[in-house]
């Protein structure tokens, strides 16, 4: 009995040391509730998950001891406590974004504009660094958004940086990139070249796109949405990371980054290196890019600070920028029925190595000073100084042999003698041809003095003289910019934004050899500089590399030059301010910007130096924008939002100088772009929703043609006015955490975008003089599509977490309602066929990772396999003709449709200049984080 009672006793005693009582507390993110975080009781199996109020009850054995609280986005997080009996309640624990959230990095500065969830009455979709860092591979940029409503990122030639994104139908022209709170694209013509960003992804923190004209405060191209770029800041916690990526067709990619985290002395410093290099998955494709990052910041005290970075990407590839036909992919593929979509016309073998016409080289770096000064607990100041430099050009060519160039069409009668079997370019033959060596074409003739002189001229099977000769368009330009901001909390309620920025831009143009592949020299007869009409012969010898510069602050002055020579000069100058309102569950915003754009042209080659258009005086527009938004939180669980705005914006630089000419466009006018958006949202601890609709008119497109009519006229072209379209659309978004390990992700967006109206075409000679006797047109373009943008989409992915550390995911993309480009030219019929429309596409990418802690101090072992296009499906991404199966096929006796000459390839007419996408791809990394 004695027993019993000592065992009981003894029993008592270890259950009240081991069951020492309930831990309770809240999870919370500082303003909300945190549901579906993960706690656990440090070396125990004793584990809970917070309720949708973000509480959470821990049976403790212990009296003392740590939770350890993880939370997807933010940074694990250990607390003590300590229990005796009965119910310890820790209260409120906040959890801290970790360094993959917008928000912690962002909020420093309030240059850079961010939409916050169910606050900005805006479309938005965020992407952290982790997802950039495991989903993008060795895949471009811009694809890592392939996933987004509304959102067509193609793979365009498959060059290394030259794909290309469109949102709601518009292209990377009117989309705004900002990094930083900068805006990168082009001031000339808008275009952002993603080849000299291709470093990005590396020192991205975070990324999120607004689509539609958004909230962001200064007048920017943000028709289609907005890029909101933020990279890595010097402040990061202290570490770093090694990685090491290989995958197919010779991908290779080494890195490493290091940042010192802030320090007692207040300064923090964060740097990255990263060197690219492979074959490229479409043939003669090679490719070689670094990328560098510097950052270095100093906390003077509590109310000023300075972050200073540098950041850029040299590189070069080369390309596939001439579209071929489909009839070359048939013809190059297997059995003339699976077409090989890796062909590329651009290249072939020189003394057995590989050989471009076309090929990218550019250093374009950015750096900037932030100084953000809180002047009082309701005012701060933030300003950013900018500048960019950048140098490089692209490759072509021109002249020819007996009348042929490596692109003329052959035929089974005529064949493209400068081709070979695979239809590569016989580069040993021009080789051979140029230098005066006999060929199987014969043996060319020099010219007077025993020289071989290239020029633009073609020649005939009876000519012997002429050549072929490679040579690049260069841009070398300087950029400097600033945004000053004054953020002032007006009361409880109330918050203003004012601020202006400045950007001036200057641009130099020419032409420059490359290659004369075996010739003496060139003869130039394009400058006219003496008297603005007789040419000047000049003959150039001096070839150049194309290959990017290490030192972006060299000049390029000092090159020869041909074709032409001018340069570009814009100035930018703007002001705007934005009013926020939000009280309980009500927010709003009120915006408004001015600007004023000039644009000047400085000739060299065109004009005498005594010629007023040798240097025209600035050309002047001013353009602005409104807009208003409004959301409410109807709940915990709903909210709506709407916003609009008017957006006048400034023409691009080559429409105010059409033409290579300083010659001004008489019909100049403003872009006017309206748009009114619908938003509702849904959030819960397993489930999250987002619908979107929007209507977006755009007015007074200026674009501009070639002249078909060559003969008569040559070196014209056409200017189509009144150009107007219509987008129209709806988004859906979902995310779904259906048990703690799975994630699942969702979105469909169904676009209507269409030309609105006729148009009128102007013809014009080559000295933009309106052809005599010339009648404007009108192009009959009311309800054509816009091409080139699948109009329909749809994704779904899912993520699964198989043992701690181990994840596997996989995403499905589907697009339809692709039409091809159009030329607005070829309306000017009333019963035209519209856009033609190609086949719709599904791909499948999947990934498996896999994170080994080592410990605490050593860091961490991460594994990453993603395979793109699981399936290898082939399809068309992009068609720059619009020809119709039921369309005559030319050459056809009696005349038959490319449907009944069985001239087709999954319903697309055969002579359509296209481009295919990849097909199945893969890379692997490993990286140690330390």
């Amino acid at each position: 009995m004695k027993n019993w009672l000592l065992t009981g006793l003894l029993f008592m005693i270890v259950s009240t040391v081991f069951s020492q009582g309930k831990v309770t507390g809240t999870i919370t993110d500082g303003t909300n509730s945190l549901p579906g975080a993960n706690v656990a009781i440090k070396g125990s199996s004793a584990a809970a998950t917070t309720d949708f109020d973000g509480k959470f009850t821990l049976e403790s054995q212990n009296a003392t001891g740590e939770l350890v609280i993880t939370y997807l986005g933010y940074n694990t997080q250990t607390v003590k406590f300590s229990v005796t009996s009965g119910t310890t309640n820790l209260g409120s624990i906040e959890l801290a974004s970790n360094s993959n959230e917008l928000e912690e990095i962002v909020v420093k500065s309030s240059v850079i504009d961010v939409a916050k969830d169910r606050k900005t009455p805006v479309a938005v979709s965020t992407i952290k660094a982790a997802e950039i860092r495991e989903k993008l591979g060795s895949q471009e940029f811009p694809e890592i958004l392939k996933s987004t409503p509304s959102v067509y990122a193609s793979k365009a030639g498959g060059g290394f940086g030259d794909s290309r994104i469109v949102i709601r139908g518009f292209d990377q022209k009117n989309i705004a990139v900002m990094i930083n709170g900068v805006p990168v694209n082009d001031m000339e013509g808008g275009s952002v070249y993603w080849s000299n960003w291709a470093g990005l992804s590396d020192v991205t923190s975070a990324m999120q796109v607004q689509r539609g004209l958004g909230a962001s405060k200064l007048a920017i191209s943000s028709i289609g949405g907005t890029i909101n770029v933020i990279t890595k800041t010097s402040d990061m916690k202290e570490g770093g990371n090694i990685s090491s990526s290989f995958g197919n067709d010779g991908y290779l990619k080494a890195q490493a980054s290091y940042n010192t985290g802030i320090m007692k002395n207040g300064l923090s410093a964060s740097v990255l290196f990263s060197r690219t290099e492979g074959d490229g998955y479409v043939d003669g494709t090679k490719f070689e890019g670094y990328n560098y990052f510097m950052a270095f910041g100093y906390k003077i005290n509590d109310k000023h600070s300075i972050q200073f970075t540098f950041t850029g990407a040299p590189q070069w590839h080369n390309q596939r920028s001439t579209s071929p036909l489909l009839t070359d992919f048939l013809k190059y593929g297997s059995d003339g029925k699976k077409p090989n979509i890796k062909y590329n016309s651009d290249w072939g073998y020189r003394n057995g190595e590989e050989t471009s016409l076309k090929t990218n080289y550019y250093h374009k770096p950015v750096m900037s000073l932030n100084w953000d000064y809180d002047i009082n607990s309701t005012t701060k100041f933030s300003t950013v100084v900018y500048g960019s430099w950048g140098r490089g050009g692209g490759t072509t060519s021109n002249g020819g042999i007996k009348g042929q160039n490596p692109y003329t069409v052959g035929t089974t009668a005529a064949p493209n003698n400068l081709r070979d079997a695979d239809g590569l370019i016989k580069f040993d033959l021009i080789q051979a041809w140029n230098s005066g060596q006999p060929t199987t074409l014969g043996t060319r003739t020099p010219i007077a003095g025993g020289a071989y002189q290239n020029s633009t001229v073609t020649g005939s099977a009876a000519n012997l003289s002429t050549g072929i000769t490679e040579y690049s368009s260069i841009n070398s330009h300087n950029w400097y910019g600033t945004v000053l901001n004054l953020d002032k909390k007006l009361s409880e309620n109330f918050n203003l934004n004012f601020g202006v920025e400045g950007r001036t831009y200057t641009a130099v143009h020419y032409q420059t050899l490359i290659d004369l592949f075996g010739a003496t020299n060139y003869l130039d007869r394009t400058n006219k500089s003496g008297d603005g009409v007789t040419p000047i012969n000049t003959v150039l010898s001096t070839t150049y590399a194309p290959r990017p510069t290490g030192n972006p602050f060299v000049s390029t002055d000092y090159q020869e030059r041909l074709g032409y020579s001018y340069d570009s000069k814009v100035n930018y100058y703007g002001a705007f301010s934005q009013l926020e309102y939000s009280k309980g569950n009500l927010s709003a915003f009120l915006q408004g910007a001015i600007s004023s754009q000039g644009y000047k042209r400085e000739d060299h080659f065109n004009y005498a130096p005594t010629n007023p258009l040798s240097s025209t005086d600035f050309q002047n527009l001013t353009g602005g924008d409104v807009k208003a938004g409004v959301n409410y939180n109807i709940n915990e669980h709903h909210n709506v939002f709407v916003n609009g705005g008017f957006y006048s914006k400034q023409p691009f630089f080559t429409s105010v100088y059409p033409n290579f000419l300083s010659v001004t466009n008489p019909n100049l006018t403003n872009e006017k772009i309206s748009a009114i958006e619908l938003g509702y949202g849904f959030r819960s601890r397993i489930f999250t929703a987002n619908l979107n609709a929007y209507y977006t008119t755009w007015k007074d497109r200026f674009t501009t043609g070639t002249d078909p009519d060559a003969a008569t006229n040559p070196g014209g072209l056409y200017t189509f006015d009144g150009v107007n379209e219509t987008h129209t659309g709806v988004e859906l978004d979902v995310t779904a955490r259906p048990i703690d390990k799975l994630k699942l992700n969702g979105m469909i967006s169904v676009g209507d975008w269409k030309y609105d109206g006729n148009a009128t075409s102007n013809r014009f000679d080559s000295s933009y003089q309106p052809v005599p006797g010339g009648t404007a047109q009108t192009l009959y373009l009311d309800g054509v599509k816009v091409g080139n943008a699948a109009q329909t989409t749809i994704a779904l992915g899912a993520a699964y977490e198989i043992l701690n550390g181990l994840n596997v995911d996989a995403n499905l993309n589907y697009s339809e309602k692709l039409y091809g480009n159009i030329s607005p030219a070829s309306f000017t019929k009333a019963d035209n066929k519209g856009a033609m429309e190609l086949p719709g596409f599904a791909t499948t990418d999947a990934g498996i990772s896999y994170k080994w802690v080592l410990s605490d101090k050593l860091g961490a072992l991460n594994f990453r396999l993603n395979v793109n296009n699981v399936f290898d499906k082939i399809f068309i991404n992009e068609s720059f003709t619009n020809i119709f199966a039921d369309d005559t096929k030319p050459g056809t006796t009696p005349a038959q449709t490319y449907a009944q000459a069985g001239a087709l390839y999954k319903g697309v007419a055969t002579d359509n200049k296209v481009y295919f996408g990849y097909g199945r791809t893969w890379n692997f990394t490993l990286r140690y984080d330390f």
